[in-house]
């Protein structure tokens, strides 16, 4: 690559008998002197960590995605026993494809699906309805007071006759819209979940969507005439869940693509079969040893969290071919293949140890936001890169000192190593990188890189928080889960998206004629606020009551001042099971049904909701947010908003504690760090213009980008300002810089790029969103260094001088 000067070079030993075995420090000398007992041990903690992975599961909870400290979501859990179908609930649509719901074998399909979803595990089945379940009643007044019954006649056998009475008890019910479909070709089953089974184990999500998958295959096959009985739409964070589970089994292909992507790239760059195994081999027994450790500690995988083994097997495969470069250009020089791994090891541990240790921040601080799944996240991806210190750092440099390099890769590598220095191949492209170290140049691509940054700025202004398109952005438009979300919210006036406001009162207070008032005044703030379809409480069924007992007049569909006409209407609620109210009248849910839970409307609904709190709270009556999933999501929302930059700032933070030790110089910590800034800058105009809000699965994506993408700037400055501390010119360290880690640096950037871009072909939209985005800052931060490094270093490093004993040696990367 470039002329080592003899203060810098380590000496050629070909014969290991003349190297001193005592040279190094204590490290060096505890693993290169002790190579069988590290490569025995690293074989036992492999088969052990591997035989760990039989218990590793794939699943997710709906509690761990919940922000557990924010004040929304403790009013939530303080009071989930009080509310009933407002928490984790899955909808089943069946559309009768022939005609409407009153026809006699869409009736008996419709019993026999009922009779299955009642009997799965995990369902809250005292509060599940449907036409068929007898919670859900009619009523109607006559002559001699109220009537009523279960919707189902009870003596229903599917003659024309009771199948007149059941459309008459429909009619009755008031349930067209909600849970009948307003064309009368669909009815719906509200099926809430438990937060645990019978065993009290967490609800087993992959489980229940399967078993849902199989009724609706059973019952969607065509009868004789070609056309199918029923069609079965399903929607629910439930079956959300289960379809992303289902989608990781095709995204493991894309685990095996990144791998064979990323050994050719390294085969291609080194021409050495033997030393591309090790580097991937090296790389997978930090997967198997992150897994293997994940499952020890009883953790399971999510969808969400899938992707850190991907990272973690990228970044080791990018550490990896450092160490393979590094012991190539000894051998290729000469010298033996365990002195080489020695000197290896010497130059690029704490350069190596510095750069994962900024990728360990990149994931730790995602601890900071308090969302579980977030967090078991960055325990996972954590673990990864600690594993990664002892398998690429110490085991790869010791298996390459057994195994070596092919000497046919290695002489190449010397000869093109020799061109380059001659202005030839690559050499090329050094001499353009080194112009950027002369004013003229450096003053252009800083400008350039204020002018990219002021318009990544301008378009970042027009990030969001939350989702931004209908039904689960996780998944792909034409996924058949949004395509069944996209038929519920046709064809009902009810929708999936329910925002709860729980009012507060003493107990038996809810009752009374104020906070009857008060929440009637809230439903009607609520509709007219945009996004809000309906909104339902008790004070319907209060009105309703009242006008019932009067002969149906509607003069009387009111609220009465009279505490004695309210009571009973209260009461029969409680008879007859409302989930308006809990059992001791003190929590009284205001649910407002939305069009869609995209961000702007949650804002919208979330702001028209405290307002109203600030001006009508009272020490007796409390306006509580936020129950219903929507609720939650707006919850989330804001948690990730705050988060986004509280994370950003800890990155940053950690970050430039790294860089001024290993640099010692406040200088070069900013000339580190503006190419990253400038990057970070740009992924969010990158989002706005692919419409990729910041949500749970996204938000961790820059935190990444900046503490694997600040690897570049350690290895190209470490080796500058040693040759700074030397007496070289700006100019001549940065070409030394350059020449020696460049090749590296463009290497490390394509194959970190080349093991995420296949996540694009993901059937999971939020994995292809982060393959999108994490290509764009592994890629931009590459480029970023090469180019603004020397022309940061012009302005700010032009007068290095040697106030270090540091040995370049120790430095280099």
């Amino acid at each position: 690559m470039v002329a080592i000067s003899k203060s810098d070079a380590m000496e050629v030993v070909a014969d290991p008998n003349d190297f001193n075995k005592k040279s190094g420090n204590f490290l060096e000398r505890l693993i290169f002197n002790h190579r069988a007992w590290v490569i025995l041990g690293s074989t036992l903690l492999t088969v052990f960590f591997a035989f760990q992975l039989r218990g590793l599961a794939i699943s997710a909870s709906y509690d761990k995605m919940l922000p557990v400290s924010h004040p929304y979501i403790k009013n939530f859990i303080a009071n989930r026993g009080e509310l009933r179908g407002l928490g984790d609930t899955v909808r089943v649509a069946v559309e009768n494809p022939r005609g409407d719901i009153f026809d006699p074998e869409y009736l008996e399909t419709l019993g026999k699906i009922n009779d299955e979803l009642f009997l799965l595990p995990g369902v809250d089945r005292a509060w599940m309805k449907s036409i068929f379940t007898p919670v859900v009643r009619w009523t109607e007044v006559t002559e001699e007071g109220f009537v009523g019954g279960p919707v189902l006649p009870d003596a229903f056998n599917g003659s024309p006759d009771s199948i007149a009475k059941l459309r008459l008890n429909i009619a009755r019910a008031g349930v067209v819209g909600s849970l009948v479909s307003n064309d009368y070709r669909s009815s719906m089953i509200v099926i809430p979940l438990l937060a645990k089974n019978a065993e009290g184990k967490p609800l087993d999500y992959h489980t229940l969507s399967t078993k849902l998958e199989e009724i609706r295959s059973r019952y969607t096959q065509s009868s004789s005439d070609g056309k199918p009985r029923v069609a079965i739409h399903i929607t629910g964070f439930a079956k959300l869940v289960g379809d992303l589970i289902d989608g990781l089994g095709k995204v493991m292909y894309f685990f095996l693509a990144a791998a064979f992507v990323a050994s050719v790239i390294i085969y291609l760059f080194t021409r050495c079969l033997r030393s591309t195994i090790l580097v991937v081999m090296c790389s997978l027994i930090a997967v198997v040893w992150q897994l293997g450790i994940v499952a020890l500690l009883g953790r399971s995988i999510d969808p969400f969290s899938v992707l850190v083994p991907f990272l973690v097997f990228a970044i080791g495969v990018s550490h990896g071919a450092q160490k393979m470069n590094g012991i190539m250009l000894d051998v290729g020089r000469g010298t033996h293949k365990w002195i080489a791994a020695r000197y290896t090891y010497r130059r690029l541990f704490l350069a190596g140890m510095t750069a994962l240790l900024a990728d360990a921040v990149g994931f730790g601080v995602l601890m900071v936001i308090d969302i579980p799944v977030i967090r078991e996240l960055a325990m996972t991806a954590s673990l990864g890169v600690a594993v990664l210190i002892f398998t690429n750092l110490i085991l790869l440099p010791v298996l390459l000192s057994y195994v070596g390099v092919s000497p046919l890769a290695a002489k190449r590598s010397l000869t093109l190593s020799q061109e380059e220095n001659r202005g030839r191949g690559l050499g090329r492209v050094w001499s353009l990188l080194d112009r950027f170290t002369e004013r003229r140049w450096a003053t252009t691509a800083l400008v350039a890189a204020l002018g990219l940054g002021a318009v990544g700025y301008v378009g970042s202004l027009g990030l969001k928080v939350g989702d931004l398109d209908a039904g689960a952005p996780e998944l792909r438009p034409d996924s058949r889960y949004n395509r069944d979300d996209a038929f519920i919210t046709s064809r009902y006036s009810t929708s999936s998206d329910a925002f709860a406001v729980m009012v507060k009162t003493p107990p038996g207070q809810c009752r009374s004629f104020s906070t009857l008032v008060e929440a009637d005044r809230l439903e009607w703030t609520l509709d007219q606020v945009p996004g809000v379809l309906r909104t339902a409480s008790l004070v319907d069924t209060v009105r309703l009551y009242t006008m019932g007992d009067f002969e149906g007049n509607p003069k009387w569909m009111t609220i009465s001042e009279s505490q004695g006409l309210i009571d009973p209407q209260v009461t029969n609620a409680l008879l007859w099971n409302s989930e308006y109210l809990n059992n001791d009248c003190s929590v009284l849910p205001v649910v407002a049904y939305l069009s869609d839970h995209k961000a702007a409307t949650l804002d919208r609904v979330t702001e028209a909701v405290q307002k109203f709190a600030a001006a009508h709270d009272t020490h007796d009556r409390q306006f509580l947010l936020a129950a219903g999933n929507s609720g939650v999501d707006a919850a989330t929302n804001i948690v990730v908003s705050n988060a986004n930059r509280t994370m950003l700032f800890y990155v940053y933070g950690a970050v430039i504690l790294l860089g001024l030790i290993t640099f010692r110089n406040w200088r070069a910590v900013v000339v580190a760090i503006l190419p990253l800034v400038l990057t970070s800058i740009l992924a969010e105009a990158v989002m706005v213009a692919l419409g990729i809000g910041v949500k749970v699965a996204t938000l961790p994506v820059v935190a990444l980008g900046v503490g694997i993408g600040v690897d570049y700037a350690l290895y190209l400055l470490s080796v500058q300002l040693a040759q700074q501390r030397q007496g070289l010119s700006l100019q001549e360290a940065y070409k030394n810089a350059v020449a020696f880690t460049g090749k590296v640096v463009g290497l490390v950037g394509v194959t970190l790029a080349a093991g995420v871009v296949t996540w694009v072909w993901s059937p999971i939209k939020f994995q292809a969103d982060m393959g999108i985005m994490l290509t764009f800052m592994f890629l931009w931060n590459m480029i970023g260094a090469l180019v603004l490094i020397p022309a940061l270093s012009h302005f700010l490093l032009q007068d290095v001088r040697v106030t270090t004993t540091v040995r370049t040696n120790s430095l280099r990367a």
